[in-house]
């Protein structure tokens, strides 16, 4: 541990030890950026255009899930893309789900709001009894309160929640007890496995009057040998380049590439494919994995374009497709 922390000072790296916090309590980012008000989002929505279904639909890849491998004690390590940002790891013995959404909106309300556009390839009873939940925020597509309920009641035993600075007490409100709060760069371990939160460049708000009144941030994961993240929402920061040198290099990067248009309102808020291939650069990982597209019409990019937009970005930069790819809904993927 000595050689580690020499080393990092070296280096030259500064790490902070836990989030920004404003003097009226709320959390801030750690890298200053150009931030979006009311009347931007008011201007935003009055510009924008609805995405229009084409006639051969959207063309986001769906299949079915692979029951018996998921239930399967020897496939394991693997990775299940369910769709948007939720994912199915299987690491160290450990079930694992990040951001679970099974509802068919992200939404405060079940009758508007963004809607599926592609079918939900696996349901809470067809899941294999999980350890641990891993929320990076309290935004309606990562946080979904219908998800997290049915869960907790699993008949097979409700789930480990571990969750950012100031949820705790939203989920008690709804009646779940085995939550975890954690800061930025706090670590736990559920057996073998060891969950971090990491910093990431985006915001909290859940109601009218909480905006950034509970933390956001990434989820790094290490077991079986691998280093994995999951950055959940996030632009463009340093703190990529932070990660990288403090927990990495990483076997497998989870990044979001939808929702990013337009760039002059999502910038600071979520990664283009320009910005997302930095991100793998900055992580020092050896291969990513596109989420956060092709399941909710949350912007004005087509829900489907992110993976076209990676592509070209990846020629252009000559990164081979195995270093940055994107899965089918419902795609379990072997990690070993």
């Amino acid at each position: 541990m000595l050689a580690l922390v020499a080393g990092l000072l070296a280096s030259g790296a500064v790490f902070s030890q836990g989030a920004p916090r404003n003097e009226d309590g709320t959390f801030r980012n750690n890298h200053p950026h150009a931030t979006t008000d009311f009347s931007d989002f008011l201007r935003w929505r009055s510009e924008r255009a609805d995405n229009v279904e084409p006639p051969g639909g959207w063309q986001t890849p769906v299949v079915a899930a692979d029951l018996a491998a998921l239930h399967s004690p020897t496939a394991n390590p693997s990775l299940t893309w369910i769709g948007h940002a939720s994912v199915l790891l299987r690491l160290a013995g450990k079930n694992i789900l990040v951001d679970p959404v099974f509802s068919e909106r992200a939404s405060p309300v079940p009758f508007a709001g963004p809607k599926r556009i592609a079918p939900l390839p696996i349901d809470v009873p067809d899941l294999p009894k999980i350890d641990v939940v891993l929320i990076t925020h309290n935004h309606y597509d990562h946080l979904d309160e219908a998800s997290v309920l049915r869960l907790a009641s699993m008949p097979q035993g409700g789930p480990r929640f571990l969750v950012p600075l100031g949820l705790k007490a939203w989920f008690a409100g709804i009646g779940i007890e085995r939550v975890e709060e954690m800061d930025w760069w706090q670590s736990a371990r559920e057996g073998d496995a060891t969950f971090t939160l990491v910093p990431v460049q985006h915001w909290s708000r859940r109601t009218l009057t909480d905006r950034d009144r509970t933390l956001w941030g990434g989820w790094a994961i290490e077991g079986d040998g691998l280093r994995i993240v999951h950055l959940g929402d996030t632009g463009y920061s340093r703190d990529f380049r932070d990660i990288g040198e403090r927990l990495g290099p990483f076997d497998l990067a989870l990044i979001p590439i939808g929702a990013y248009a337009p760039r002059w309102f999502m910038q600071a808020k979520h990664l283009d494919a320009v910005d997302a291939i930095q991100a793998r650069a900055d992580l020092r990982a050896q291969r990513a994995i596109g989420i956060h597209w092709g399941t909710f019409p949350m912007a004005d990019d087509p829900p489907d374009e992110a993976p076209r937009a990676l592509a070209l970005e990846r020629d252009r930069v000559g990164l081979p497709r195995e270093a940055f790819d994107v899965m089918a809904i419902g795609e379990t993927r072997r990690l070993k």
